[in-house]
C-alpha cells in the first residue's frame, strides 16, 4: 500500500574523540573520575584567559571526516556560538559553522534491520569540531552541575534528511558506531555518553518537500534513536491527519512511556548569533597534516565485512560478527595466515577459528570479563591457535580434543603441541588399534548393530544407529580414534557381522 506521507531524517552524531586532554585547554579528558577535578580557568571560562587548539582532536576529526569521504577545506577555522545554557560556564560554545574541517561526504548503509533489508547512500553534510558542555545532574529539587566534560574534543557529523524510518537511523548509527571504533578516535559507548545523537524528523506529502522540522534531543542508545522516530512520525501524521499543523521544536524520547515529549521551541542559527572566535586563527592543512590523516585510516568495516565473507568462505552473519570489533577481526586474518602457512587450507581453517572465536574464545573472556575488543589481553595468542587449526585440519586431533587443547591453552598461554603430547590427545590412526574399541563396543552393544542391520530398509534410522556406535568408539579411545577409519569399521561390522 502507497504510504499517505513521506518522512525525512537527518541526524547530528556527536562523539567524543579519545584525546587525552581537551580541545581547547591542557585539562584531562576522562569519565567516571570525580566531579570538578578536571577544570581549569579555559574550560571554567574566566575572564581573559585564551584557548589553544589541541592539534590531535583535529587529526582525529578530520580522520573521521575522511573515512567518511568527506573534502577537507583548505581553510577551517571555529565560531562563537551563543550558547547559555548552566552547563556552558562561559555563555558560549566554540565551534564550526562557515567552514568545518569535513564537507560534503556520504555513509553507504548496507545491511539488517530485523528482517528489513537495508541498502541506501547518506548523503554527509559535515562534521565540525567542537567542545562539549558540561554535564547536569538533577537530583529532587537540586541540581548539580559537573564540568569534567565541558571542553572535552566533540565532532559532530550532521547528514541530509536522507532517511526515511527509524530503522535505517538505527543502522546509521551501528555502522558509524563501528567505523569510528575501528578507526580508534571514539570508544563507542553510548551509555556513557561518548557517542550520541539528535535526530531530526519531518513529514510531508510525498513530492512536497521537507516539512516543519521536529528535533529529538540526546538520544543515547540506536535502538531509542528507531523507536523515538518511529512514534514521531505517526504522531505527526495523527496532527496532519486531523487538519493540524505540526510546531518546529525540540522534543525529547521519554523511555518509560514510548513516547516524545515538548522541551522547548527549536533555535535556528540566527539565534545562536555565530561569529569568528577571535582567539583562535585559521587553520590550513599542510602536506605532512594531511598525510598524518590518510596514514591513519584503516579498511573500514562494511568493505572488510565484504572481503572477509568471500575470501574465507564465511557467512554474511559470521563475517559481521567476527568483523564488528577490530581487534577480533585482526586477531582472526593473523591466526588463519599462520594456520595457512602451516599447511592448513586456507577456507578449512578459517571456518574452524571463526568457530571457536565466536564460541569458546567468546566464552573464554566472558569468564575472565573482559570483553571480545580487548581479545589482545588472551594468552592464547594468533600463532597459537593456528598451530590447533592446523593439527585438526590435518586430522592430527580430533574436533573435541582441539577445543580441550584451546582451553588449557588460552589459561596458561603454552604451547599446543606439548599440551596435546602430554595428554596423548594425538589422532589415532593405526587400524589394528581401532578395530580394538571397535570390538569392545560391539561386545556392549550388540544389540544395537543387530538393529542397524535390521533397519537396512531404514536409512535414516540406521544412520542415527551408526552414529551412536562411531560415538562411543571415540568415547572408548578418549576422542583419539579417526571417526572416519572407526566409521569404516562400524559399518563393516554392521554389514558383515
Amino acid at each position: 500500500m502507497e504510504k499517505k506521507y513521506q518522512s525525512f531524517i537527518g541526524l547530528e552524531v556527536h562523539i567524543h574523540l579519545l584525546t587525552k586532554t581537551k580541545v581547547f585547554c591542557k585539562c584531562a579528558s576522562s569519565f567516571g573520575d570525580e566531579p570538578n577535578t578536571h577544570v581549569c580557568p579555559v574550560c571554567m571560562g574566566y575572564p581573559g584567559v585564551l584557548p589553544s587548539l589541541n592539534i590531535e582532536a583535529l587529526r582525529m576529526g578530520c580522520t573521521v571526516a575522511r573515512a567518511l569521504g568527506c573534502r577537507i577545506p583548505e581553510r577551517t577555522w571555529f565560531e562563537r556560538k551563543q550558547y547559555f545554557y548552566p552547563d556552558m560556564p562561559k555563555n558560549y560554545q566554540i565551534s564550526q559553522f562557515a567552514s568545518p574541517l569535513g564537507q560534503q561526504g556520504c555513509l553507504e548503509l548496507e545491511g539488517k534491520n530485523g528482517n528489513q533489508i537495508i541498502k541506501k547512500s547518506v548523503r554527509i553534510k559535515e562534521c565540525h569540531l567542537e567542545e562539549d558542555a558540561g554535564k547536569m545532574i538533577h537530583t529532587g529539587t537540586v541540581s548539580l552541575l559537573d564540568y569534567n566534560r565541558a571542553g572535552v574534543s566533540l565532532l559532530e557529523i550532521v547528514t541530509e534528511p536522507d532517511m526515511e524510518t527509524g530503522e535505517e537511523a538505527e543502522l546509521f548509527i551501528r555502522q558509524l558506531r563501528r567505523m569510528v571504533r575501528y578507526l580508534g578516535v571514539c570508544d563507542g559507548n553510548m551509555e556513557e555518553g561518548s557517542l550520541r545523537a539528535d535526530a531530526n524528523v519531518s513529514i510531508n506529502f510525498p513530492g512536497m518537500g521537507l516539512g516543519k522540522k521536529v528535533e529529538i534531543k540526546n538520544l543515547n542508545s540506536s535502538r531509542f534513536v528507531k523507536l523515538s522516530l518511529n512514534h514521531e512520525i505517526e504522531r505527526q501524521g495523527r496532527i496532519l491527519d486531523s487538519g493540524g499543523e505540526v510546531v518546529q521544536e525540540t522534543r525529547l524520547w521519554n523511555e518509560n512511556r514510548d513516547q516524545t515529549e515538548a522541551m522547548r521551541q527549536k533555535e535556528n542559527a540566527q539565534d545562536y548569533r555565530y561569529f569568528p572566535e577571535p582567539d583562535l586563527p585559521a587553520f590550513a592543512p599542510d602536506a605532512a597534516f594531511l598525510e598524518r590523516v590518510e596514514q591513519s585510516l584503516v579498511e573500514l568495516p562494511q568493505k572488510r565485512i565484504s572481503r572477509v565473507r568471500e575470501e574465507y568462505g564465511l557467512s554474511e552473519d559470521c563475517a559481521e560478527l567476527i568483523c564488528d570489533e577490530k581487534a577480533p577481526a585482526d586477531y582472526f586474518e593473523e591466526a588463519v595466515s599462520a594456520a595457512a602457512a602451516l599447511g592448513a587450507g586456507k577456507k578449512e581453517a578459517a571456518g574452524r577459528i571463526a568457530n571457536w572465536l565466536l564460541s569458546d574464545i567468546r566464552h573464554i573472556l566472558a569468564k575472565q570479563g573482559t570483553a571480545m575488543s580487548s581479545i589482545g589481553a588472551l594468552k592464547l595468542r594468533p600463532k597459537q591457535l593456528a598451530v590447533i587449526a592446523a593439527l585438526a585440519v590435518r586430522e592430527k586431533i580430533s574436533g573435541k580434543n582441539a577445543r580441550q587443547t584451546l582451553e588449557l591453552a588460552a589459561q596458561s598461554g603454552r604451547d599446543p603441541e606439548l599440551i596435546v603430547k602430554e595428554n596423548g590427545w594425538e589422532q589415532l590412526t593405526d587400524p589394528a588399534k581401532i578395530a580394538e574399541a571397535v570390538n569392545s563396543v560391539y561386545s556392549e552393544e550388540g544389540a544395537v548393530f543387530a538393529e542397524a542391520r535390521a533397519a537396512a530398509a531404514n536409512p535414516k534410522r540406521k544412520r542415527t544407529l551408526t552414529a551412536f556406535l562411531v560415538g562411543k568408539v571415540l568415547a572408548v579411545t578418549g576422542g583419539r580414534a579417526d571417526p572416519k577409519i572407526a566409521g569404516e569399521q562400524v559399518e563393516k561390522l554392521i554389514t558383515e557381522g
